[in-house]
């Protein structure tokens, strides 16, 4: 049997440039949103030609969520890394979280496929959950430094990490309605009140 031919550069960078448009109408449209068709009329190619990347609709969401998760992991984690371990980095890590819903318009892929699959057996909401899953972990894990530093008291760390998923949901929620600059003063302040309750 032969082997199959491995991707050549220009046909990653279509792909890629796909992947990219994909992305962006799924901000505003969801995954849901996405279609070979509507793809391929953005990025101007034929459906036959966006085929030749993804073999069907599902893939294609499924790349879009795997570009989705990267960028927030590079938006979010990898700078908060820069900070020392403890209340440093737990506290960059939340900072970055919400530049990003702010830098995003509230439009968070990442959110909105949670909330488009939540209940939708299937790759994409096996896909959606592990995103989840290892936020939390990588969000558990900062706590749980910071309590190993000192910085914070010993807790159930499942509770304080639903606490802090929350506060950025209620970021991202109430910035549509009433604006960033007030929706984050707000998650800044309830992110230093819980700092303050959870202190040794």
């Amino acid at each position: 049997m032969n082997a199959i031919p491995a991707p050549t550069a220009k046909g990653a960078a279509t792909r890629e440039a796909i992947v990219e448009r994909a992305y962006e109408i799924a901000r505003c449209a969801g995954l849901e949103g996405l279609s070979i068709g509507n793809i391929a009329q953005a990025v101007g190619m034929s459906k036959s030609g966006v085929f030749a990347h993804f073999g069907s609709r599902e893939d294609l969401q499924l790349a879009v969520l795997d570009l989705a998760a990267n960028r927030f992991g590079e938006a979010v984690l990898v700078p908060a890394l820069a900070q020392p371990r403890g209340l440093p980095r737990l506290r960059a890590v939340m900072q970055h979280w919400f530049d990003f819903v702010h830098r995003n318009d509230g439009n968070c892929v990442l959110l909105g496929s949670v909330t488009e699959y939540d209940d939708r057996p299937g790759a994409v909401r096996d896909r959606v959950l592990g995103n989840e899953e290892r936020w939390r972990e990588v969000l558990g894990r900062s706590i749980e430094q910071a309590i190993e530093c000192g910085h914070l008291r010993r807790d159930d760390t499942g509770q304080c990490v639903f606490e802090l998923y929350a506060i950025a949901l209620a970021l991202n929620h109430e910035s549509g309605l009433f604006g960033h600059e007030l929706a984050r003063r707000h998650a800044d302040a309830a992110t230093e009140r819980w700092i303050a309750s959870n202190a040794p």
